[in-house]
């Protein structure tokens, strides 16, 4: 695993709500449903075997792609290609494993992967795990070191949550946030489209792995329009300065 942490750029007032254990919200999050599965399982099997490189064996891998349920990525489309799926072919899975090693919540011992105390006590824990886990995933890790282009967008998670906050209230697309930041409407089709990845890979996509937005993709006139909406878990978590300028909700 050779994820970069540390500062990445300054998080600037982004505050993030207490929530309680039970907070339905919670629910949005596939990379907490996914800690949660694995903290659980460890605990319920005492290890996890590792391979001679420090990633999880397949046979825990091929678990956690049955039960992850990940967006984008159902058992059904993984299996169809790969009957054998290595960690490195699942990167949630690749993000989350070095994720939990880096916040101390398992260890690697004797070839296995082991919880710590504070790994078993978060494994009953959701909304403690959640405080522990995004703020640190969304502003400390490097995004740009496990996407598939080096380059990474300019720009502070400060500006990009606020003006995301306001500019997805009721919904947007890709393209109209990429050209709010970066003032040039790039999208998939034009020379701007290495750009556009980077924004797509180092901004949008850990939100959404968060579980604080959603995409859905469809064609339209020949070309893919990719929808960007805030989940519910924004709102019950994020406490930002753009909240003030939000129209209200319309009631139905």
């Amino acid at each position: 695993m050779e994820f970069k942490s540390g500062l990445w750029q300054h998080p600037g007032m982004i505050n993030f709500r207490t929530l309680a254990d039970g907070h339905p919200d919670l629910a949005h999050s596939p990379l907490l449903r996914g800690a949660l599965l694995t903290l659980q399982y460890t605990r319920t099997h005492g290890s996890i075997g590792l391979t001679k490189n420090m990633a999880f064996k397949r046979v825990f891998v091929h678990w956690a792609v049955e039960n992850f349920d990940w967006p984008g990525k159902t058992s059904e489309e993984m299996f169809r290609y790969n009957k054998v799926i290595n960690e490195y072919e699942f990167p949630p899975l690749e993000i989350l494993h070095f994720l939990l090693i880096s916040l101390r919540l398992g260890r690697h011992f004797k070839g296995e992967f082991r919880l710590t105390k504070r790994g078993t006590e978060l494994a009953q824990a959701p909304a403690l795990l959640f405080a522990e886990l995004i703020p640190y995933f969304l502003l400390r890790m490097d995004h740009s070191s496990y996407a598939r282009f080096e380059g990474r967008p300019f720009g502070t998670w400060d500006v990009w949550i606020n003006v995301i906050n306001v500019e997805a209230d009721f919904g947007t697309t890709e393209a109209a946030l990429f050209k709010n930041f970066y003032g040039e409407p790039e999208d998939w089709h034009t020379a701007g489209w290495r750009e556009m990845a980077a924004f797509s890979s180092c901004v949008l996509r850990p939100l959404e792995w968060a579980g604080f937005l959603i995409e859905t993709r469809e064609d339209a006139l020949g070309k893919q329009a990719c929808h960007v909406f805030k989940t519910p878990l924004w709102r019950s978590a994020l406490h930002l300065d753009s909240d003030d300028i939000l129209r209200p909700m319309p009631v139905h």
